[in-house]
């Protein structure tokens, strides 16, 4: 077994140190009891309790939950439609096109699909609201959740599902009751991950949104530009804590779900 030399060791110490150490700061100083944000006076939970109390960060938040929660979930239907087509499907007319049309948004700038779906909203007379960001958000996280899913199915044993045919399931049946459930850990990280991008997007939803649907983000990012406030430290802390957690139970989903698997295939084969 190779050892970490004290140069990967370092490494990626400062890694994690530069990536979790301004959060560890952020944490740390939403339980300030001083309005200045660098300055500790002391511990309290204060800022919580006012936070609580916004009316403007907490319509803000309903409506980033809002969107979070529909887009992720169109984003997660539509992708592992595509990701079962691109997988299971053989060569089809069309199949690099649309092989290309789904992972553009992973390398497309996001500045440049927020104005265009802005140019196409404004073309088809869509009011900006909830809805567009809504359409905007499955969009790019749709394409996010086929990657998932895509390599969750490159591994699947198909022979299962040749079995349940071979038993009268009819495709539909084989796939609700035995591919999806197999499947079904990459499918919840797939939503989560679309989750998770869409509770954090900013510049594509400053393009789509209203002036009545004002996502968390924009809240955010309109109120650092007049100076930060301990409020917003104690509202990254929950964003945070709501991320960690989400993050922490698809963990334990997929590996509850690869432990029952292996149950499975050695009962499997002892029964041979």
């Amino acid at each position: 077994m190779n050892r970490l030399s004290w140069f990967n060791t370092v490494s990626l110490t400062l890694g994690f140190a530069f990536l979790y150490i301004p959060m560890l700061i952020l944490v740390i100083y939403s339980f300030n009891a001083s309005k200045l944000v660098t300055v500790w006076a002391g511990f309290s939970t204060r800022w919580y309790g006012e936070l609580l109390h916004n009316e403007a960060f907490l319509d803000a938040a309903w409506v980033t939950l809002k969107v979070a929660v529909f887009s992720s979930s169109i984003a997660t239907v539509l992708g592992t439609m595509a990701a079962y087509v691109l997988v299971r499907g053989n060569r089809f007319l069309g199949r690099t096109l649309f092989s290309g049309m789904i992972y553009a948004p992973l390398v497309m700038p996001e500045v440049i699909t927020g104005l265009s779906l802005l140019l196409l909203f404004i073309g088809i007379g869509l009011d900006r609201g909830v809805l567009t960001i809504v359409l905007a958000h499955t969009t790019f996280s749709m394409c996010y959740v086929s990657v998932v899913v895509s390599s969750r199915l490159v591994t699947f044993d198909r022979s299962l599902e040749e079995a349940a045919l071979d038993l009268g399931c009819s495709p539909a049946q084989a796939f609700r009751l035995v591919t999806l459930p197999i499947i079904a850990p990459a499918v919840i990280s797939g939503w989560l991950l679309a989750f998770t991008l869409s509770l954090d997007d900013l510049v594509i939803a400053s393009f789509t949104a209203g002036p009545s649907s004002t996502t968390l983000p924009i809240k955010i990012f309109s109120a650092v530009r007049l100076g930060v406030s301990p409020e917003i430290n104690a509202l990254s802390t929950v964003m945070i804590a709501i991320v960690a957690v989400g993050v922490i139970a698809a963990s334990l989903v997929s590996k509850r779900s690869l432990v029952r698997q292996q149950k499975d295939e050695q009962e499997a084969a002892r029964a041979q």
